[in-house]
């Protein structure tokens, strides 16, 4: 199986990159603050001004190292990688698809729409005493329109057009509960409803923020099997937007990114005097709090699970390579249909 290589992530504002041998290194102010073998590295992910040398660059590219730029909000500003490997035939097979896709939107909706309800079950779990009558209420409703539109869907086939409006009907279902299951007794980390560009919460916030940093592995993860990133399913063909890789996110982020907020902020790990409100409403992270998601989120891509289709425990940092791989084996003819990660 594919090794999880690392992800390094730049946060100093004003500190350089270089290359010394075999490794990265990280300087600010003539001090040496990191050195990271080479051969270890998936990523280097930088959030604002930092100083990134062209010998770096270089063996970066010609490793398969890419670089992700990003500003101080974690907004994607660009990549720097190296040549693209994709497989013709796979790439030609892909584009074909992508104009008659029903079969594959309803195998991401249907993980999708798995994994949320699996959220709010296992929100039920252990906090399901701890919820006011009404509360639980309004959570197992959800909970059973979900199961309703996931059989429903078992016994369909609806077109697109159809799958993306029962998408987008239990996204509204599941985040209209999702503030119950907030745990903090801190009245600014209330969820009123998904804000994203920009957030206007500390919730929102972190969603977002993790969902960068999410599509950054997905869309690396499509690249490295030679599928193309830009030309989506799901998601219809936009300029400058990473198509497959926001499909691809889709399936995953209840449990690796939603999860993770519900975590941060149950646990008081996030608080919030971590985030700054600026001009226009917007809130973004401080930069402490950004260096505690981070490696929260490190830590959670090292926590390993069984697959239900492939059989083999793996960390949850490789499946968005595993779920690219079942969907180049689909796209190929190798699979009659493409299996979808849930989690259970």
């Amino acid at each position: 199986m594919k090794k999880l290589l690392n992800t390094i992530y730049i946060t100093t504002e004003g500190s350089s990159l270089r290359k010394d041998g075999e490794n990265l290194v990280v300087e600010a102010e003539d001090k040496i603050l990191g050195r990271v073998p080479l051969h270890m590295l998936a990523s280097v992910v930088i959030f604002g001004a930092v100083y990134v040398s062209p010998p770096l660059m270089q063996e970066c590219a010609a490793r398969g190292v890419t670089i992700v730029l990003l500003d101080r909000a974690g907004r994607f500003q660009a990549r720097v990688e190296g040549p693209v490997s994709g497989n013709v035939l796979l790439r030609r097979a892909q584009y074909k698809a992508s104009e008659v896709s029903d079969d594959i939107v309803k195998s991401i909706v249907m993980g999708k729409i798995a994994n949320q309800r699996a959220v709010l079950m296992r929100a039920l779990r252990d906090y399901g005493g701890e919820f006011g009558e009404e509360t639980r209420d309004r959570i197992e409703h959800v909970v059973k329109r979900l199961a309703h539109t996931l059989a429903h869907l078992n016994h369909e086939a609806p077109e697109t057009d159809v799958l993306r409006g029962m998408e987008g009907d239990a996204a509204r279902l599941y985040f209209g509960v999702f503030d119950a299951l907030i745990r903090s007794p801190e009245p600014e980390l209330r969820f009123t409803g998904r804000s994203r560009r920009p957030p206007l919460d500390p919730v929102n916030a972190l969603l977002s923020f993790l969902y960068t940093l999410l599509t950054h592995d997905c869309r690396s993860a499509l690249e490295s099997v030679g599928l193309d990133p830009a030309v989506g399913f799901l998601h219809r063909d936009r300029p400058g937007r990473p198509g497959l890789a926001l499909d691809l996110m889709e399936e995953l982020r209840p449990v690796m990114a939603d999860r993770l907020v519900l975590s941060l902020v149950n646990r008081r790990q996030v608080q919030a005097k971590e985030f700054e409100k600026r001009d226009g409403g917007a809130v973004f992270l401080t930069d402490e709090a950004r260096k505690t998601v981070l490696n929260a989120w490190q830590e959670r891509k090292k926590e390993e699970r069984k697959h239900p289709f492939i059989g083999e425990t793996a960390p949850l940092g490789l499946v968005p390579y595993l779920q690219a791989r079942l969907l180049s084996r689909h796209l190929r003819g190798d699979l009659d249909a493409y299996p979808p990660w849930l989690w259970k």
